[in-house]
């Protein structure tokens, strides 16, 4: 590493300021800090609360949390396929299945957002964040992993340029960029993204819901979409849509685990609570987001249960937790540190209103039998709004305590 930290020392005085390559000075520096810790330090001046945390270590943080629910979607993958096949089922074939299609979909990711990234940069003269490093890994795990690689590359550049560097760039976003990604996929090619239950034949070519001669009965619905279309009691349903083939598939213990079709990171709410203890352990993620998410959740589906006039709002509450997207939207999108609320109380509010409006969704929208996308979205625009009057209230009792 030594040689390394010489050689960009060397090359330093030719980027910097009246050097032959001054222009690309902010492209030598992602590169160094993608290397090595970025050698700026807290200002001296001023009041600043000084500790080892920078950007880079945040996001590295993230992207640490995300490694579990990306080495099991990379295993399920091959499992699904499989279990579709009645083939043995030996882990490393299953892994190494499951690693061919997803590595181009994250490099794809990367690179084409890598190069949006440095171009900005470059034109408006600012380092180059590392905070597409956690943003380029989101955006695979909520992929199905059989999405084109050109559609990928799309949606990330249009989330990039308008979720993100439309607002002022890292730190000034509205939207979750991930989520705004998925977005674009969804309302622009839903056919590739609409949560149909996806494998592979044996030659590797992608089978989806319709094709004639492959596994038919292994095409069809997500768990979701199969409790959104049901006329006879969803538990029931759920069984009777799998029995011919892997009877009790949507249980509440494989659907926990993960061991359903499904996006590449987000069937495995195991995982996903993996996460969040780093998350939470390392004080990167919101403790009080996460937890309210899963209780909004929770407790509109209860709402519904009593209210309950159809077979989906019959559904047991505890199964929309780990049903979809749920738990990676709660642990990885909802806490997002600048999208989010900021004020502790408004925090458990937006937590609240996510879980409330992805149940809502789910039932009452069978158009869209997931909810937690949309749901987070909206209330990234309304965190602002949520923020603002928790402020104003806190300002208010505390003037009343003056004047008493």
């Amino acid at each position: 590493m030594h040689f390394l930290h010489d050689l960009f020392e060397k090359q330093r005085p030719a980027f910097q300021k009246g050097g032959k390559f001054e222009n690309f000075y902010y492209l030598f520096e992602a590169a160094e800090t993608f290397a090595f810790t970025p050698p700026t330090t807290t200002p001296s001046k001023g009041a600043q609360v000084r500790d080892a945390v920078d950007l880079k270590r945040l996001m590295m943080t993230v992207v640490v949390a995300m490694i579990p629910c990306l080495l099991f979607g990379m295993w399920n993958a091959g499992y699904q396929h499989y279990t579709a096949f009645g083939k043995p089922h030996d882990f490393v074939g299953e892994f190494w299945f499951g690693l061919k299609y997803s590595l181009p979909i994250i490099l794809v990711t990367y690179t084409a957002g890598g190069i949006v990234e440095v171009g900005f940069a470059l034109v408006r003269k600012h380092a180059i964040s590392p905070g597409f490093l956690v943003t380029g890994m989101l955006i695979p795990l909520v992929c199905p992993i059989t999405i084109p690689l050109w559609q990928i590359a799309l949606a990330t550049i249009m989330a990039i340029v308008i979720a993100k560097e439309a607002f002022g760039g890292v730190g000034m976003n509205i939207l979750n960029v991930a989520l705004t990604a998925r977005a674009i996929l969804y309302f622009g090619y839903p056919l590739q993204i609409s949560g149909e239950v996806w494998t592979a034949d044996a030659s590797g070519n992608i089978i989806t819901a319709g094709m004639e001669g492959l596994v038919n009965g292994y095409s069809g619905a997500t768990a979701l979409a199969i409790v959104a279309q049901a006329k006879t009691p969803v538990l029931e349903a759920l069984n009777a849509a799998t029995s011919s083939w892997s009877p009790n598939m949507y249980s509440f213990e494989n659907l926990f685990l993960g061991t359903v079709p499904g996006s590449l990171g987000e069937t495995s709410t195991l995982m996903c609570l993996i996460g969040a203890l780093i998350l939470i352990v390392t004080g990167v993620g919101s403790w009080r987001i996460i937890a309210s998410v899963f209780l909004g959740t929770f407790l509109t589906a209860l709402l519904l249960n009593v209210l309950a006039v159809n077979e989906y709002m019959k559904l047991p509450a505890y199964y929309h937790l780990v049903m979809g997207g749920l738990a990676f939207g709660a642990v990885f999108m909802a806490s997002d540190p600048v999208s989010a609320a900021h004020t502790e109380m408004g925090k458990w509010i937006y937590g609240l209103m996510i879980g409330f409006l992805t149940v809502i969704i789910r039932v009452f929208n069978p158009a869209y039998p997931e909810g937690i996308m949309l749901a987070i979205l909206l209330m990234n625009v309304m965190a602002p709004l949520i923020d603002y009057y928790v402020v104003q209230a806190n300002k208010n009792r505390r003037l009343k305590r003056a004047t008493v």
